[in-house]
């Protein structure tokens, strides 16, 4: 499982910046995350690396998540299946493969957050998550108008399926988030 590669691909692949930067918060988050749990950091950092490699504007959404395995196997790239699992589940509304492991359900929970972390940092007037705390996150949480796309009650499932209170979620999300905040511009 060799990340710099996994990176390269990224890199070729999705031309949209904020999808990279994305896949970069969710892989730093999913480290962060197994950490907390107890888990293998790297195993869980490349299923949010790796969880928007189709999006690249063609695939369809009932596909995105499944499209992934093709990808990498025409790359050379073998990933254990439960990451593929957990990479498929990300969109199981759409595609019908459901969550079932714990990095299931954490991906599934966290691709939300991470957009509102960054959403919540971009009205601050440095647009630094540095600046951003755990507490102004968790005010703009039922602010539905306020980043109107992010999935609330997905992100509400960490505490049912991860066992894990809405903010000790959004602080183990914001505290990965601003471990790479360079690599974010934020």
């Amino acid at each position: 499982m060799d990340r710099n590669k996994i990176l390269a691909l990224i890199k070729r692949r999705i031309t949209n910046q904020n999808i990279i930067k994305h896949m970069l918060a969710m892989e730093a988050f999913m480290k962060g995350l197994a950490r907390y749990l107890g888990e293998d950091e790297e195993f869980w950092g490349l299923a949010g690396l790796v969880h928007d490699l189709d999006y690249d504007g063609k695939t369809l959404p009932e596909e995105h998540g499944l499209k992934i395995r093709e990808i990498l196997v025409q790359e050379g790239i073998n990933l254990p299946g439960d990451i593929l699992q957990a990479v498929a589940a990300h969109n199981w509304h759409n595609n019908g493969v459901k969550p079932e492991s714990l990095m299931d359900w954490a991906l599934f929970c966290g691709d939300s957050l991470t957009g509102l972390i960054v959403a919540c940092a971009l009205v601050l007037p440095d647009k630094k998550l540095s600046s951003l705390t755990v507490k102004s996150v968790l005010k703009k949480f039922p602010v539905k108008r306020f980043a109107a796309g992010t999935r609330r009650e997905d992100i509400e499932l960490c505490q049912e399926k991860l066992g894990i209170s809405l903010e000790e979620f959004v602080k183990i999300g914001l505290g990965s988030m601003r471990g790479i905040s360079e690599k974010l511009g934020l």
